[in-house]
């Protein structure tokens, strides 16, 4: 989910301009601006390999935080997204070339911060004939050379229309599988109008068939117009595929060029979304205002793993 407004300092020609103003934010998802030591030597390192983050790209709300632990959450394959989803503040247009030193780049950083968990994710890139799949392997195998002892979770795009590139990606045996469904099957023409959500379900799906011991997750924005129920029937359909991990946050509106707030969810509603989740099955769920697809993913993978083994599966 990467759809905050964008503070990035690099990029000062792409700060909101008072014509593109968004609505303000309640109190409960207001956060203060990075300052610590650790934020300043996260973003070090970060540059230092010329490496891409989603965090700075989405400008991501949780950054501070985050990055005064050191935890970054990589984003390969350039910084350029061949779509235009309604809600993503990450740039679209022709992306350049991929780079083959990237993934020795991303393991020596991910050694480097010395990460016991790494979230790996990527633009979207239709132009690749595998939509990028290899290289998601390439970047799996070097962190396993460079940090043996790191676990890995990846967060793919949909891989739409690229035969074999899902099974690419689940050979190289990442510990975690994400694909985010974004938004309920209704919103999809508006807010993802390039994917199609029965095939991020099965895409989902498949990843659990091809290898029953990854963890599969998937995350949802709300607050973009959907109805309580359609959350809830989104829920059985991730049950249905197998999830095991579901997360929801709040969606915020970059500009005004992108799709509006429809409504600013309470922490007492997330609170009841959760509630019903972990009731339907999921071994795991984060519904929290500020809850991202990477929000304390090391943390959760170990609440995962024990859940797992709590419930025999």
């Amino acid at each position: 989910m990467v759809n905050v407004i964008d503070t990035r300092p690099r990029h000062p020609e792409k700060a909101a301009r008072p014509d593109t103003a968004v609505p303000r934010k309640p109190d409960w998802i207001r956060v203060k601006a990075p300052t610590s030591a650790g934020y300043a030597e996260t973003r070090r390192i970060v540059r230092e390999h010329g490496l891409t983050t989603v965090c700075e790209e989405a400008g991501c709300p949780n950054i501070g935080e985050c990055w005064t632990k050191r935890h970054a959450t990589m984003m390969i394959m350039g910084d350029v997204c061949t779509r235009a989803c309604a809600f993503c503040n990450v740039a679209t247009g022709l992306p350049k070339p991929l780079d083959p030193h990237e993934p020795q780049a991303v393991a020596d950083a991910v050694a480097k911060l010395g990460l016991g968990h790494v979230v790996i994710t990527s633009v979207d890139r239709d132009d690749l004939a595998d939509g990028g799949a290899a290289h998601f392997a390439a970047v799996i195998g070097a962190i396993r050379r460079a940090a043996p002892t790191t676990t890995i979770e990846i967060l793919t795009p949909d891989f739409l229309r690229k035969d074999g590139a899902l099974e690419t990606v689940i050979a190289a045996r990442p510990d975690v599988f994400n694909h985010n469904l974004e938004t309920v099957p209704a919103l999809y023409l508006r807010i993802r109008p390039g994917a199609r959500y029965f095939h991020s379900l099965r895409l989902l799906q498949r990843a659990k068939e091809l290898d029953p011991t990854v963890f599969t997750k998937s995350g949802i924005m709300v607050g973009l117009g959907e109805t309580r129920d359609e959350v809830l029937q989104l829920m059985d359909d991730l049950r249905s595929a197998d999830v095991d991990f579901l997360t929801i946050g709040q969606y915020l509106q970059p500009t005004r060029k992108h799709a509006e707030v429809k409504a600013f969810v309470t922490p007492d509603d997330f609170k009841a979304y959760e509630r019903v989740a972990l009731a339907k099955g999921f071994l795991l769920v984060s519904a929290t205002p500020l809850t991202r697809s990477s929000y304390h993913a090391d943390a959760d993978f170990a609440r995962l793993k024990a859940a797992r083994v709590a419930r025999g599966r």
